[in-house]
């Protein structure tokens, strides 16, 4: 395969307060499509993510613990990347900022933006959103709030360093108008534009007021902003100019991965630090949207909310690795927002998945075996039909690179379904089994599964950056476990000639999906429950959180009950049934009358412990036969080891319980 040069694509390194959600893993795939892809074109790729790991928002979640900062973030980092793993996402490199790597380099990096004249110390009056590690000016607060996450800010006065981003701003204009592929899409674009001109302000780049952080060169009683930090990874992670092997060779980034909400840090500061520090800009900062939740985006805080499970770890288990990406990569426009729900996941799995891919691959599979004694025959005739599948298929590969190439996820999975799909309706047209009853038809059926068996193998082909596993088992069943996927036979469509097809098991199986909403809205409703209780001290309010409905019989109206007359009794005799282990017999006085009633409780009483009890009988019940002798009520019982519900000793004999 011809080198086709470097690729650099790195996703924005995650700040591990808790564990990640939905909206993280979307990122995530995305990136990991990408790389897959330019991997499998000929790019030397490197795949960069990570983890951003200081900050005041940090630290006080330790000290909520009672831990230190770093056993705080290893816990939550070890969590992250066994969700990568269980992923499967195929990153070449996993920074963290609390490694001596990262913080050298940080500082050398802070050190060429103070050499350049760019840094400088001062005092920081302002506002400071704790959550998100921002400043604000008064103009640009929501309602007295944060305008990224709606949360208060507090006023903050320290000695801190400034960057000089103000002198900066006409080069970024500069830069927007003359690479305006520089910030995708272009709204993004836009709102940065807006954003500067209405004025930037030098930005407080140090902190004194806690000591999580790297120390700034030469004046260790100050850490770096947790964002000058952070950004400076997709360097470091290379080496930065002082190491520069690696650098050297991926060093700009093609690619930066980023949500919308930290586009602001990544298309404004980031260049301009990267200007200070004389250092090449990336090419492109992509922003994509976000996955709402109930109209809200998800969030660590309000990713329980609802009846929706966001936890991509109980959605593999359930559905599997390449349906949760197949459904992130599908559902969703890069740039623009989109609503995550259960119902919209499985109806893609069902529909897409089972229905289309994975019934084209059955029934191919399965006719093989059936028509042509499982090997692939040769195709010996041919008509518009045939020519036209062909050349849809032979078409997708130059569609797929098109639309990958504008991150168009969605778009180059439906340009391959409308192959997929093509190929079902093919075999609709064509009714190969009509045809396998016509012995003059057999080269025209041969060729059928032949173009059945290619249709697929290309197929297979193109959805191997999006869905590697599903690909290797198409692959499998065809009798292509031997060989390695190439891109570049996509382009070809006679090479399946001999291949020997063994059925396995269903691609994706068909869901009940009102059967798998029940049972998620189970799940979410009892993570949100465990959720809520972790801040809740007060025992009552604990206890009614902890609270889990009865699974009980179906309901009653009043009436029903009001048909049900207990009274009360003592039992005046009380012996074992001569031919039952388990039963008792009762002789309970109600009032005026004496009734026998039988009851199955040996095993947990003697009739000598039930003797003169006062108990509460179902006095209308009609009678009924137990082994030989007559029961004509029900004496009440509480519990699985039938607990005697009694009354006081006053109750008087026969009285109604109501």
């Amino acid at each position: 395969m011809q080198n086709k040069g470097t690729y650099y694509i790195t996703t924005p390194i995650y700040y591990p307060s808790s564990n990640l959600h939905i909206g993280h893993t979307y990122c995530t795939v995305m990136a990991d499509a990408m790389a897959r892809f330019k991997r499998l074109q000929g790019y030397d790729v490197h795949f960069l993510t990570g983890t951003d790991e200081h900050g005041q928002k940090i630290q006080a979640k330790a000290d909520e613990k009672g831990v230190s900062p770093q056993a705080y973030v290893d816990e939550v980092v070890a969590g992250i990347k066994e969700l990568w793993k269980t992923m499967e996402i195929s990153y070449d490199d996993f920074i963290r900022t609390t490694e001596p790597r990262h913080m050298e380099r940080a500082q050398k990096i802070w050190q060429r933006m103070y050499d350049k004249g760019d840094i400088y110390l001062g005092k920081y009056e302002g506002l400071y959103c704790r959550d998100c590690e921002s400043y604000w000016t008064e103009k640009q607060l929501v309602d007295g709030n944060c305008p990224d996450c709606g949360r208060p800010v507090k006023k903050m006065s320290e000695d801190a360093y400034f960057f000089r981003l103000s002198a900066y701003a006409d080069k970024v204009l500069k830069l927007y108008d003359e690479h305006p592929e520089f910030l995708e899409p272009e709204t993004r674009r836009n709102e940065m534009r807006g954003f500067i001109e209405k004025g930037l302000e030098d930005t407080c780049i140090s902190r004194t007021t806690f000591d999580w952080g790297i120390p700034v060169p030469n004046n260790p009683e100050h850490v770096m902003y947790v964002w000058v930090d952070a950004l400076s990874n997709y360097v470091t992670a290379l080496g930065g100019p002082e190491d520069s092997e690696q650098y050297l060779k991926y060093w700009p980034a093609d690619v930066h991965l980023v949500g919308k909400e930290i586009v602001r840090f990544h298309a404004i500061l980031w260049p301009a630090m990267l200007m200070s520090a004389g250092l090449p800009l990336p090419k492109k900062v992509l922003g994509h949207g976000w996955l709402l939740l109930g109209g809200e985006k998800v969030s660590k805080s309000k990713a329980l909310k609802g009846k929706d499970v966001v936890d991509p770890v109980i959605l593999i288990e359930r559905y599997g690795i390449d349906a949760l990406k197949y459904f992130l990569l599908r559902e969703y426009t890069f740039g623009q927002d989109g609503n995550f729900t259960n119902e919209v996941l499985l109806k893609r799995i069902n529909y897409d998945l089972a229905n289309d891919l994975g019934n084209l691959l059955s029934r191919t599979v399965s006719m093989i075996e059936k028509y042509c004694g499982g090997a692939v025959p040769m195709s010996n005739t041919h008509d518009d039909i045939d020519q036209e599948l062909e050349d849809m298929a032979l078409a997708c590969r130059g569609k797929v690179e098109t639309e990958m190439d504008q991150f168009a996820f969605n778009m180059a999975l439906e340009s391959i379904w409308q192959v997929v799909r093509r190929a079902n309706k093919y075999i609709d047209e064509k009714a190969p089994w009509i045809l396998a009853k016509d012995e003059s038809k057999k080269a025209e059926l041969d060729t059928v599964m032949n173009h059945l068996a290619e249709t697929l193998r290309i197929v297979s082909v193109l959805i191997y950056p999006f869905m590697h596993t599903s690909s290797d088992e198409i692959r499998k069943q065809l009798g292509l476990w031997y060989a390695d996927v190439q891109w570049e036979d996509a382009d070809q469509f006679f090479m399946m000639y001999g291949e020997q097809v063994k059925r396995g098991n269903a691609l994706f199986p068909r869901l009940d999906i009102e059967k798998e909403l029940a049972e998620l809205t189970e799940i979410a409703e009892e993570m949100d429950r465990k959720k809520a209780m972790e801040s809740v001290t007060d025992p009552v309010e604990k206890a009614i959180l902890n609270s889990v409905p009865l699974k009980i019989k179906d309901p009653i109206e009043f009436d029903d009950f009001d048909k049900i007359d207990l009274r009360v009794g003592t039992i005046i005799k009380a012996e074992k049934h001569p031919k039952a282990d388990k039963l008792l017999v009762f002789q309970v006085k109600m009032g005026t009358e004496v009734r026998q009633v039988i009851s199955g409780v040996a095993e947990s009483f003697t009739p000598e412990e039930m003797l003169g009890r006062k108990v509460v009988v179902v006095a209308n019940l009609k009678p009924r036969m137990l082994r030989g002798l007559e029961s004509y009520g029900m004496i009440l019982y509480a519990g699985e080891d039938g607990d005697l519900h009694t009354v006081g000793s006053d109750a008087e004999d026969g009285s109604s319980v109501n």
